[in-house]
């Protein structure tokens, strides 16, 4: 069980910024700021309704991931504006994201089941033009196999339902990390590369983290939540630390 890398989505950032019409504050300077603090990559999801992250930001995102050397996770929904932005751009890698407009945030996976015939297309048209493929999946088994079966190299498994669990002390949150421990252990049975996200915070990180399979978590709204009152840099150093910990005492 190596290092988990973390993966700092700036969206909201972009929230901030947009609730004025004004410059700042600005998701690029805050990517900049993550990398310097320990992010492994960044993570930004650019929506229909360019509600946060904007065209003009993934640009800049782009070049500074590039300058700096670090993977830019261009989350995206299955959509041929998303996918041209996706080709035209060629970031380390894209998440394709089930998306609603009126949604506040991402609610549930990605059905890959039910979407095989709509999402293979994507999928391959994205692989073979070098970008990694990430599906952000419920924890089901079946979202795994079908997931390998679009060409998928990556799942993310959707850990906001465990999240929203552990912070309302719901009995079911163990029945639901459990499922994400046995959605990890097939995903990685079929060697697919395993990631997960939404929803983490200090509190729920490192049950996380500890799951064997992850190679790497993407966390953004509690970070830059955090970020108001301890700061940005901080906020990802205790994050990582805590990440860290979980490893080492799994492996201990």
């Amino acid at each position: 069980m190596g290092r988990l890398r973390l993966g700092v989505n700036i969206d909201h950032v972009a929230t901030v910024r947009n609730a004025r019409g004004e410059g700042y504050p600005d998701p690029v300077r805050a990517a900049e700021m993550a990398l310097a603090a320990g992010a492994d990559g960044i993570t930004a999801h650019l929506r229909e309704d360019r509600r946060h992250i904007s065209d003009f930001d993934i640009d800049a995102l782009a070049d500074i991931c590039r300058r700096r050397g670090r993977p830019l996770n261009f989350e995206c929904a299955v959509t041929a504006e998303m996918e041209a932005i996706a080709l035209a751009h060629r970031p380390h890698a894209a998440c394709l994201v089930p998306e609603r407009r009126e949604e506040v945030t991402t609610e549930g996976g990605l059905d890959v089941v039910r979407g095989q015939n709509t999402i293979a297309p994507v999928v391959r048209r994205l692989v073979d033009a070098g970008i990694r493929v990430s599906l952000f999946v419920d924890a089901d088994e079946a979202q795994m196999v079908a997931a390998k079966a679009v060409g998928a190299q990556v799942v993310e498994l959707h850990t906001g339902a465990y999240c929203t669990a552990v912070r309302e002390r719901k009995p079911q949150a163990e029945v639901l990390l459990n499922n994400l421990r046995i959605a990890a252990a097939k995903a990685y049975e079929l060697g697919l590369e395993v990631h997960a996200g939404h929803g983490i915070d200090y509190e729920t990180v490192k049950p996380v983290a500890a799951i064997p399979e992850l190679t790497e978590l993407n966390i953004g709204h509690f970070l830059i939540g955090e970020a108001i009152f301890i700061g940005l840099g901080p906020a990802i150093q205790r994050m990582r630390a805590l990440m860290d910990e979980a490893r080492a005492t799994k492996a201990a």
